[in-house]
């Protein structure tokens, strides 16, 4: 509603079917005006008359353009199916604008180029500076000590592996060889070499 105290008749509005607050206690069905007494002192009877015809004209107007409205509503809805708009599909367009125009906002262009020049002073201070260094050296050893400690783990699964190859192997040379060889595949068991 503006602040004229009119209605507010954008279809689009959240209050959209809403009557302003000087027509709440208005009632709004056909036949109404006729059970309504005047309200206004000094009305004439042909006057009162004419308001409730005008009353009556205007509620059926109402009534009309609900059935219009809900039609035309049922028809954009069958449209945009056929179409394959879906209503995911209108809020991320609608997101999407909505996005886009608080971009070009005064305030948010405003904000951004306050928060640049902010960022600028931050990265030009030598506090920063002094961090970014330290943060940079930390990571230089923190690379250097899990490049070191990855070499030990590989370094001690391939002394696993060999010592593990020994084992298997020493246990395949207590098998006497005419068994070995008996068995299909076993011949090649027997006779593995330790890398």
């Amino acid at each position: 509603m503006d602040s004229a105290g009119q209605a507010d008749i954008n279809l689009n509005s959240p209050n959209k079917g809403q009557l302003p607050d000087f027509m709440i206690d208005v009632p709004v069905g056909p036949g109404v005006a006729a059970q309504t007494p005047a309200v206004e002192q000094g009305l004439t009877e042909a006057e009162e008359e004419e308001l409730r015809t005008e009353l009556a004209k205007v509620e059926e107007e109402i009534i009309t353009l609900r059935q219009v409205l809900s039609a035309k509503e049922r028809h954009c809805g069958e449209l945009k199916r056929r179409l394959g708009l879906s209503a995911l599909g209108e809020l991320k367009q609608n997101l999407s604008k909505s996005w886009h125009d608080v971009q070009v906002s005064n305030a948010y262009v405003k904000t951004s180029e306050k928060l640049g020049e902010w960022n600028e002073k931050v990265t030009q201070s030598d506090l920063y500076k002094k961090t970014q260094e330290t943060l940079s050296q930390a990571g230089q050893k923190t690379s250097a000590a899990l490049s070191t400690m990855g070499s030990a783990i590989s370094r001690k699964l391939g002394d696993m592996r060999t010592t593990s190859m020994r084992n298997v192997n020493e246990r395949l040379q207590d098998f006497p060889q005419p068994y070995c060889r008996r068995g299909r595949g076993f011949g090649e068991l027997c006779h593995l070499q330790v890398i």
